[in-house]
């Protein structure tokens, strides 16, 4: 495994809190719709694709070499749940390692066997347990607990021991323990009591780097001496006026830590601090958010991401000549993601992606001309000439704020061949909609509708003063973004005007909901994804784990101590009488973030209304699909809902 510094931004955090689904381009600074891909003259000779087809697609995460070099560990959805493959880079071939009936995500091999680390947890419930398959193949849980929550944070530099972050000892914060990579007796090694977050251990495990939040604009780090057990964490991001200051991670050498802060500007830049001479300096900065950083094993490669309007832009170099790497020109366009290196950093493992494929799995002699692929995750029954890219659009909402968004064109649509259109918005409140292929959007517009997925004021990926316009304003300014992006649609000749519906997750879904409250004469059907709708149960209702950011999230979203006349104001369900427009809901019962209550009260408030009201409840999910069967059905209900109430057919 590459030592991997993990961005843990506020943005990223509000986007744990309360996200939902999501959606390479180049970016345009024009308020008007780029110009789309000719629309094929023959209608009829557009093939539509099922559900079922779309997500025949398989899905892949994860991406980690063995200790020999020879293998690859990757977590793939082709059972139709998230098990481990091992996939042997001389020819491609999988070995599927697990079967279990929840998801099961990869963290990787242990450094000098192929022992596995893996993570999962109950029906979507979200108390994440971290577990080891040994070498005969059998299982054991490391963290085991009925409400414990915990994850990997990584290998010692001697490979002797490894660390885990768990919340066993107090559900509200997450510790730090020192397994034994042999025998996994462990120790606790930093007891969280102040709300920190851990963020990094420098390779000798000498310091913890950690992060506070201290309300949804402003954070700092810090750094533990464990050598001197009196020492108390030192505060390395003094600053007056309000900024975020994260840790990401310590550089391989652990002479220097690496951070992210957006003091010196909208975007977040990474600085990096020297432990020797406390001295802080510009480590690398773009006209957009810094991502990610990584590094190879010895630190010869350097990996780094830009968030480039809604786009990942990724650069490698060789630290050592100071010199870009550049792919093999033979590679499809796309957007790189999960790169790996092998132990003895002559091989590279990555990912590529685009709107219209799914991500497949690249191994890469570097320096060669050639690049294999080991994975073909497009359903075969699908042309990807078929599939739709999808473009970057801006547009002004009502008080003249320039409002981006990623617009998909079906290929049946034309000016004589209007199609009707959906308002897609995202989860978070602080998330973005992103280029990339997503089966669900695909499916959509496959089957004749338009997408406008529109990062409202709120968003991140855009700075930070865009980031905090919709603080304490949620279901007002943002839904005004929300029904101007809808007024820019009614502008193109291709999109039926009269036939525009909302839908969205997570906060999207509670997007959908409130237009359907709050504006129901502007959207003609919304589905709501497990949409918060009752803003005075959630905010007092939240997971334990969430506490070392409920300040920042009740900075975002208000008090609930002191808020609630204004949570009661913008919550659709107390307000739902007002809706007149058919909805469509969709829950899983094992959510701990919006509880499945929420969308029963909703659903019966509706159908009193004598409006018409769908509803689909999994069993077996918690705040998003882990399940393709689950995703097919999700779908399918979507696709039928919209055909008979936006269509009309």
């Amino acid at each position: 495994m590459s030592k991997t510094l993990v961005a843990t931004s506020l943005a990223a955090a509000l986007t744990l809190a309360l996200s939902g689904c999501q959606s390479n381009t180049s970016s345009t600074a024009q308020s008007q719709t780029s110009t789309p891909a000719p629309v094929a003259a023959n209608v009829a000779a557009i093939p539509t694709y099922s559900a079922q087809t779309f997500f025949d697609t398989v899905s892949l995460s994860g991406n980690s070499f063995n200790h020999s070099d020879d293998k690859l560990l990757l977590s793939s959805d082709e059972t139709g749940i998230y098990n481990l493959y091992e996939v042997k880079v001389s020819d491609g071939s999988r070995t599927q390692i697990t079967d279990a009936q929840d998801s099961t995500y990869s963290v990787g091999y242990f450094p000098k066997d192929d022992r596995i680390l893996f993570s999962r947890d109950n029906g979507g419930n979200e108390l994440h347990h971290l577990f080891v398959r040994e070498l005969d193949g059998t299982i054991r849980d490391l963290t085991p607990g009925e409400q414990t929550r915990a994850g990997f944070a990584g290998f010692s530099k001697d490979d002797a021991s490894f660390y885990v972050l768990s919340n066993k000892r107090d559900p509200k914060f997450m510790d730090l323990y020192k397994f034994d990579a042999k025998t996994y007796d462990n120790e606790l090694v930093y007891k969280n009591e102040q709300g920190f977050n851990v963020a990094a251990i420098s390779p000798d495990g000498r310091f913890i780097a950690l992060n506070k939040t201290n309300s949804n604009r402003d954070s700092d780090f810090y750094l533990l001496d464990t050598h001197n057990r009196s020492a108390k964490p030192t505060l390395l991001s003094a600053h007056d006026d309000p900024a975020n200051y994260n840790a990401w991670g310590f550089s391989v050498d652990g002479q220097s830590l690496y951070y992210a802060t957006d003091a010196k500007g909208e975007f977040r830049q990474l600085w990096r601090y020297d432990l020797a001479t406390n001295e802080h300096s510009l480590a690398l900065k773009a006209d957009w958010d810094i991502s990610f950083l990584r590094f190879s094993e010895t630190g010869r490669y350097m990996v780094s991401g830009i968030n480039a309007d809604a786009s990942t832009e990724v650069s490698i170099f060789d630290t050592s000549t100071n010199k870009q790497l550049t792919l093999p020109s033979s590679l499809p366009k796309g957007t790189l993601s999960g790169v790996e290196f092998s132990h003895d950093e002559r091989f590279m493992s990555f990912y590529l992606s685009s709107d219209t494929s799914p991500r497949n799995l690249y191994h890469w002699e570097i320096g060669s001309d050639t690049a294999q692929r080991l994975t073909s995750t497009l359903s075969k029954q699908i042309d990807e000439n078929n599939l739709v890219n999808s473009e970057i659009v801006r547009f002004k909402s009502f008080d003249g704020l320039t409002i981006p968004g990623v617009l998909y064109k079906p290929k049946q649509a034309s000016a004589t061949n209007k199609v009707p259109a959906l308002i897609w918005v995202h989860g978070g409140p602080g998330g973005q909609s992103r280029t990339g292929y997503s089966a669900m959007q695909q499916h959509l517009v496959n089957h004749g509708y338009a997408i406008f997925a529109v990062n409202n004021r709120g968003s991140s990926g855009y700075g930070k003063t865009f980031f905090h316009l919709d603080d304490k304003k949620h279901g007002e300014d943002d839904l005004q973004d929300i029904i101007y992006g809808k007024k820019h649609l009614q502008t193109l000749d291709w999109v039926d005007g009269d036939k525009i519906g909302i839908m969205g997750g997570s906060y999207g879904g509670y997007m959908t909901a409130a237009a359907l409250t709050f504006t129901p004469e502007e959207f003609e059907v919304g589905i709501n994804i497990f949409g918060v709708t009752n803003w005075v149960r959630t905010l007092t209702s939240i997971p334990p784990w969430w506490e070392s950011f409920k300040k920042s999230l009740y900075d975002e979203m208000g008090d609930p101590a002191t808020d609630e006349a204004r949570h009661r104001r913008i919550s659709p369900l107390f307000h739902a009488k007002n809706i007149t427009k058919p909805l469509l809901v969709v829950q899983g019962a094992n959510d701990p973030r919006v509880l499945q209550v929420e969308s029963d009260e909703l659903v019966a408030a509706v159908k009193a209304n004598g409006i018409p009201v769908e509803y689909v409840l999994f069993d077996d999910e918690g705040h998003g699909f882990s399940k393709r069967e689950n995703r097919i059905a999700a779908s399918d209900a979507y696709v039928r809902f919209l055909d008979k109430y936006l269509k009309g057919e």
